[in-house]
């Protein structure tokens, strides 16, 4: 008899990982169509945009964690004082389970020349820890006094044809996922700080560490350790 409980639990790290790959690829497209329309950019950093969806409940907005991850200081924290953020918004979403239960994810993204960042918030019951034996690269981490995962995953590359109205896709770079309990216990629920960069190169680990350190507990919902 297959337990069904424990099959969407296997099953989630990779939905998110395929969300999260889809996600990249439509963020490369936004990114390049406004790069090819801005051009050089000097209006200052990028201020945080959202859809108009408000979510219920209490929970963390998307727009909260747009401004969460869109320090003032977040290229300092990224290794790139010289840069600022070029795009920054929060988008509502979520994710339905296979019984049909659906658990808000909202998220957030910022980009800078070198780097883009992604800020995930599920408040779902899923402990890291049970996560955590799903995800094949996992690496246990310590955040704040929270348990944490850190695993890989790969972007998806997208290029633009305009003449022949074609877009060709490939595997892309490396995007790093930190994945940390929303309270000391693991009691459910979880934040992903995840981290990208523009060219081939793989992330700066300790980048994503600085980042999540800083950012986190800025964030609704987060329980110190």
């Amino acid at each position: 008899m297959v337990d069904d409980s424990a099959s969407e639990k296997e099953r989630r790290p990779v939905v998110q990982a395929l969300a999260a790959v889809l996600v990249f690829a439509g963020i490369a497209g936004v990114l390049w169509g406004q790069k090819e329309l801005q051009g050089s950019s000097d209006q200052g950093p990028a201020t945080c945009s959202h859809d108009d969806h408000k979510p219920g409940g209490g929970r963390v907005s998307a727009a909260r964690l747009c401004t969460a991850l869109n320090r003032s200081d977040l290229p300092s924290l990224l290794g790139t004082p010289q840069e600022q953020a070029e795009t920054a918004y929060g988008t509502e979403s979520s994710v339905t389970d296979a019984d049909g239960t659906e658990t808000p994810s909202p998220e957030a993204e910022v980009s800078l020349k070198t780097y883009s960042l992604k800020l995930w918030a599920s408040d779902d019951d899923l402990r890291v820890g049970e996560l955590s034996g799903f995800i094949g690269s996992a690496e246990p981490r310590t955040v704040l006094g929270h348990p944490a995962v850190l695993y890989s995953d790969h972007t998806i590359a997208m290029r633009f044809n305009l003449g022949g109205g074609k877009v060709d896709t490939s595997t892309g770079g490396i995007a790093r996922h930190l994945l940390v309990a929303r309270d000391a216990e693991d009691g459910g629920g979880s934040f992903e700080v995840v981290i990208w960069r523009q060219d081939s190169i793989p992330p700066d680990d300790t980048a994503l560490l600085r980042v999540a350190e800083r950012v986190l507990p800025t964030v609704p919902g987060w329980t110190g350790g």
